[in-house]
């Protein structure tokens, strides 16, 4: 599994609603992409749940790192290059994943956290206690997916939550989801992968 993040940051006065009605129109474009396991169409609006500013930011999760390549060397990407000029793309290699109790509804937001594992820390320590943070996390009402991933190259960890409802308050940034994209949401791996 890969997880992979692009983020379009729009000027404080930006009509959000120009990429709601993006995701309305074109969202649905990637619903049968091959190898997609996920695509949360994430959106955070200046002012709403602590954001500092207008964003439009996707996250996926990837059943086959073809399909990954496939989409951002092909037409799919191409749109957004179009759009909004060609934005850094984050890439992590995914350590854990796996459904909550609420991954039979659509969900609503979802919860980016990163840390930073500090210069002494041992890499794997540290993601053991973090794939048992997520497997808890994973248990809790109103859990979508939860996912775990690595930056090797920066050493850092990315905790992903997508909740049914409004996510909790907490650490991370909060994102509104306008569109679930889960062709492939059953190829991805379960538990640990490493």
């Amino acid at each position: 599994m890969h997880a992979l993040q692009y983020a379009v940051t729009l000027p404080a006065d930006y009509d959000m609603g120009i990429i709601r009605d993006r995701v309305r129109t074109r969202g649905h474009l990637l619903d049968d992409f091959d190898g997609l396991g996920i695509k949360a169409y994430g959106i955070r609006e200046r002012g709403v749940d602590g954001s500092p500013v207008n964003q439009y930011a996707p996250f996926y999760l990837w059943a086959d790192p073809r399909a990954m390549n496939r989409f951002l060397l092909g037409d799919g990407f191409r749109g957004v290059i179009r759009d909004f000029g060609r934005p850094e793309v984050q890439h992590w290699m995914g350590v854990h994943h796996e459904r909550g109790p609420a991954s039979g509804t659509a969900p609503r937001s979802f919860v980016r956290r990163t840390e930073t594992l500090s210069e002494g820390a041992d890499p794997a320590t540290a993601v053991a206690e973090a794939v048992a943070e997520q497997q808890r996390l994973a248990r809790t009402d109103g859990v979508h997916t939860t996912a775990l991933a690595v930056d090797p190259r920066h050493w850092e960890l990315t905790h992903f939550t997508l909740w049914a409802a409004d996510a909790p308050e907490g650490e991370g940034d909060r994102f509104q989801v306008l569109h679930l994209s889960a062709p492939g949401a059953g190829r991805l791996p379960t538990g640990e992968q490493w």
